[in-house]
């Protein structure tokens, strides 16, 4: 699996190097966590370590990059799952937004506890991997109203799709201008979406549950044929 890892990477560094894509968004955690915005119950914590962001926790957490991302983009970053607490959930949401609360979803922190209900009127993507005790790797899309319908294809409880403890992974989620929507773990294409009405921007959010995870290598690329925005 590491072979896999390794290659994803390389891959990465070949695509950059060829000029295709650019970097919108990097970071190593190295200078604290003042580009993230956290959410969380009580009895948890959040912080930045030798490289690393770690949240620790027991009932809820979310933690919201502060940058709008906008259609085409890729998000990539490495995720381990410690052994040191629960081997669950390594969630997120990607082109979040409140359509009751149009602006920077951070800025409505206070609307939000880090309990998972606070966040179902969200227009967004969702992936839940290794879900309900690490039985269940699901993808959803929230319409923004209370719906987030979860498709027979969309629901993988095979044990290739779920989490195994310290094992670091390489997360990589696309989304297209025209709306097609990927999440892949160690370069495998877990879950591909054809939106017809699609999210083309909002905001990035890790998630988890009753877990310890460690996020590091975070990075924001896009093509370069596509039109910076600010």
């Amino acid at each position: 699996m590491r072979i896999r890892w390794l290659i994803s990477l390389l891959s990465l560094s070949v695509t950059l190097a060829s000029g295709t894509e650019r970097v919108v968004h990097a970071d190593d955690f190295t200078h604290g966590l003042s580009r993230w915005s956290v959410e969380q119950m009580p009895g948890g914590r959040v912080f930045s370590e030798a490289g690393r962001l770690v949240i620790e926790d027991t009932a809820g957490c979310t933690v919201w990059f502060r940058e709008k991302l906008r259609a085409p983009v890729t998000i990539r970053y490495r995720a381990t799952v410690s052994a040191r607490s629960r081997v669950s959930d390594l969630n997120c949401f990607w082109m979040a937004s409140d359509p009751a609360h149009p602006g920077p979803l951070w800025e409505n922190a206070a609307r939000r506890t880090g309990k998972f209900e606070d966040y179902d009127r969200l227009a967004t993507y969702y992936v839940g991997c290794g879900g309900n005790e690490n039985t269940t790797t699901r993808f959803r899309r929230y319409d923004g109203q209370g719906a987030k319908p979860l498709l027979p294809e969309h629901d993988r409880r095979d044990r290739g799709s779920l989490l195994e403890a310290d094992r670091t992974y390489l997360i990589e989620i696309s989304v297209t201008a025209d709306g097609r929507v990927r999440w892949s773990r160690d370069g495998v294409v877990v879950f591909e979406f054809n939106d017809p009405q699609p999210l083309r921007e909002g905001w990035f959010g890790l998630r988890t549950v009753h877990s310890r995870i460690e996020i590091a290598d975070f990075a924001v690329t896009a093509p370069t044929s596509a039109v910076a925005t600010p």
